[in-house]
């Protein structure tokens, strides 16, 4: 390091020091105390110079770099124990010390270290965490020079702000901070003062309001909406071909008043303007009619609607009848506008001027489009179990003398439905016996029945039912989405509603007893309307019914049905699972009958009662499965899967081949493979690959043609 300090009296230096030791520094550093102390005794001279230093370090500890600064510059620093660097600087010209202060924050900039102002010190840190601690914020001007850590507020007026961030962003460093500010459309930087003095300059050049013009063109024939796609389209292709982005012209359609509206360079201006105005001419060969064949909506259904749509339109156009205006050649033609449908080809005749024409096709083209499909499965599951029990004694005793028969004692109560009374007279007169009469389950019996003297009879029934159902049923529907489908597969039983006896009078008082019936219906009836939502998710709308008929109960009139419904509307994922509803029941009755006092003696009273038990059990599940069918291919895996699973259903249950049994020469019948039968209907037969930058989803073309030239389409 070599210091000078000039006098001007004397003209020359007074004292050069140099070295790269750190020893070597610490004198020199002794020195130059010496000679700043030595001057500070002189009297001040008017035309005194400041003193220079010319520093060279090489391969110095920054710490000792750190030292010679605030030993020049007389600034105290307070240094974090992270700083660590060897710093090597080469000069030959002589600086002042604050030139000397600037040279060192350069030097804490290339090693990764700020130095941030802390009232009267000075801390040295590394800048990791440059942006959140205090510094020189908000300056009233920008040293360019400088490498102090800056925190600055820029004013945009022209442009936003937010869309300065992305650009300006790499022009910020890492340990740098930049946001947008929307309130106020400002930006906030936090950076090293030359980099800050960059980006100001820089905003200051995008900052700047534009100076183009708009020109407004009103189109008499062509659809403002039609000539900006078509303009458009022709301004993409000359920007792939090299053409600057930033020197096209812009196009933008305004639809109410049919006009097109052109901004950008002068000469851009004039070639678009000119293109549009050669484009707004009459049609040659006056197509004012087209005929547009549908290849999904119905056209009698679409042609009343559109009626709808052009009479609205007409009605709210400027000039329309009853707004005392003369009307304007455009909604003269449009009042003039014809729609009608031809059922035999399912076509769309319009006969409207050019603008009408576009915006009813423009509506066709959203209409006319292939609509999903959603299979529906529904799952009811219904599982009943039921155990019953009864057990119970009867007895009589009688004596018969004289030919008469005296009862003495009897307990007869019915035990399965049979009681010993129903026995007996059951064995007396079999003519009378019925099916209910005899006994069922284990009947133990004993008596002694003689002509004289005292005869008795004991019967002991007991009986247990145990009864269990599993009933699983998964009816399944496809409709069209948004449209309401019904499966119903069910009996149609009678009900008597009412009976009257009419008595004839020319019929000899003859009686014609008259009823009244009606007929339900029994079974499994499924309504049900799906609506496809964004994304996956199906809104169903369900109406399902369940019904049977159950066992006769006592005091009934006529037939029970057991019903079972469910009205609701839920949301599920395509080919996910649902529960709708559900109903879990379990009941235990138990009965007693005996005698009075009797029956309460232990051991002789199960002589004077019967006890039965019952105890059911039912899980009753309903579950909905919907499946979109957004294809043809969709719809053929769905039907091939229902279809084989049948076929295979029918090969398992033929015998010896398929032959029937019984019958030689007779198969069972059976499905053909589908196969055969998808060969002649291929969902996918005749499709083309979609064109290279098309959408394979979008809605066909619009299949539109002036009329003269129209031909019909091939007959089914």
């Amino acid at each position: 390091m070599t210091i000078s300090s000039t006098n001007p009296a004397a003209g020359k230096p007074q004292r050069v020091l140099s070295g790269n030791r750190s020893g070597l520094l610490a004198l020199t550093l002794t020195c130059l105390l010496t000679c700043m102390s030595a001057t500070a005794q002189q009297p001040p001279q008017p035309n005194a110079q400041q003193s220079t230093i010319t520093p060279n370090f090489i391969d110095a500890q920054l710490t000792d770099i750190i030292d010679a600064v605030a030993t020049i510059t007389g600034k105290t620093f307070i240094v974090d124990p992270r700083v660590r660097a060897q710093v090597t600087i080469r000069s030959s010209t002589p600086m002042t010390p604050d030139a000397f202060y600037q040279t060192f924050l350069s030097i804490l900039q290339v090693h990764g270290f700020i130095a941030v102002p802390s009232g009267e010190n000075i801390k040295v840190l590394p800048d990791a965490n440059a942006r959140q601690i205090p510094g020189n914020d908000l300056p009233n001007s920008i040293n360019p020079n400088s490498d102090e850590v800056v925190t600055q507020v820029i004013s945009v007026r022209n442009i936003n702000a937010a869309q300065l961030v992305p650009v300006l962003r790499p022009l910020i460093p890492q340990n740098g901070h930049l946001v947008a500010y929307p309130a106020s459309n400002m930006l906030i930087v936090s950076d090293r003062a030359n980099n800050i003095a960059r980006i100001m300059r820089i905003v200051q050049r995008l900052d700047q309001a534009g100076d183009e013009e708009i020109e407004i063109i009103r189109l008499d024939n062509a659809s403002a909406s039609e000539i900006v796609r078509v303009v458009n389209a022709l301004s993409q292709g000359a920007q792939q071909q090299g053409e600057a982005p930033g020197l096209q012209a812009k196009l933008v359609a305004d639809d109410r008043t049919n006009s097109v509206l052109i901004s950008g360079e002068k000469s851009q201006r004039l070639r678009l303007k000119g293109l549009v105005m050669h484009l707004d001419t009459p049609l040659e060969a006056g197509g004012d009619t087209q005929v547009r064949y549908l290849n999904y909506a119905d056209a009698e259904q679409i042609a009343g609607k559109l009626k709808e749509q052009v009479t609205g339109i007409t009605q709210a156009a400027p000039g329309a009848p009853g707004a005392g205006a003369t009307a304007s050649p455009t909604a003269a033609a449009d009042r003039n506008t014809t729609i009608w449908a031809d059922k035999q080809t399912n076509a769309l005749v319009v006969t409207a001027a050019p603008k009408m024409m576009r915006q009813i096709m423009g509506v066709v083209d959203k209409l006319d489009i292939r609509r999903a499909q959603v299979h529906l499965e529904a799952i009811l599951v219904e599982i009943t179990q039921s155990r019953a029990a009864e057990l119970g004694v009867n007895w009589a005793v009688y004596s018969e003398e004289q030919g008469s028969t005296i009862p003495i004692g009897t307990f007869n109560q019915p035990v399965g439905g049979t009681s010993l009374g129903s026995l007996a007279s059951a064995i007396i007169n079999p003519d009378t016996a019925t099916t209910a009469s005899l006994p069922t389950g284990l009947t133990l019996g004993a008596g002694m029945i003689k002509d004289g003297g005292l005869n008795f009879a004991v019967l002991l029934r007991a009986l247990r039912n145990d009864g269990s159902s599993n009933i699983l049923q998964t009816p399944s529907i496809t409709t069209l989405d948004n449209e309401e489908a019904e499966i119903k597969v069910a009996q149609e039983v009678p009900f008597i509603t009412g009976q009257y006896t009419n008595t004839g009078t020319t019929n000899q008082g003859s009686v014609n007893p008259f009823q009244t019936i009606q007929r339900e219906e029994v079974g499994n009836i499924l309504k049900i309307t799906p609506q496809i939502n964004e994304g996956t998710a199906v809104q169903l709308k369900i109406e399902q019914e369940n019904s049977n008929l159950t066992q006769g109960v006592t005091g009934a009139v006529d037939l029970i049905t057991n019903k079972r419904t469910i009205s609701t509307t839920v949301l599920v994922e395509d080919g996910g699972m649902i529960v709708l509803g559900g109903l879990i029941t379990e009941s235990a009755n138990e009965g007693e009958s005996r005698v009075p006092i009797l029956g309460n003696i232990p051991i002789i009273g199960e002589l004077f009662k019967t006890r039965n038990g019952t105890k059911e059990k039912r899980n009753l599940m309903v579950f909905i499965r919907p499946t979109i069918l957004r294809d043809g291919v969709q719809a053929a895996i769905t039907t091939s899967a229902k279809y084989n699973v049948l076929r295979d259903q029918q090969l398992q249950r033929g015998n010896r081949k398929g032959k029937v049994t019984l019958l030689p020469g007779e198969k069972q019948p059976l499905l053909p493979p589908i196969e055969e039968l998808s060969k002649y209907a291929d969902p996918t037969a005749g499709a083309q690959a979609p064109a290279p930058g098309t959408n394979p989803e979008a809605p066909p073309p619009a299949q539109t043609q002036p009329l003269p030239e129209q031909t019909p389409p091939p007959k089914q």
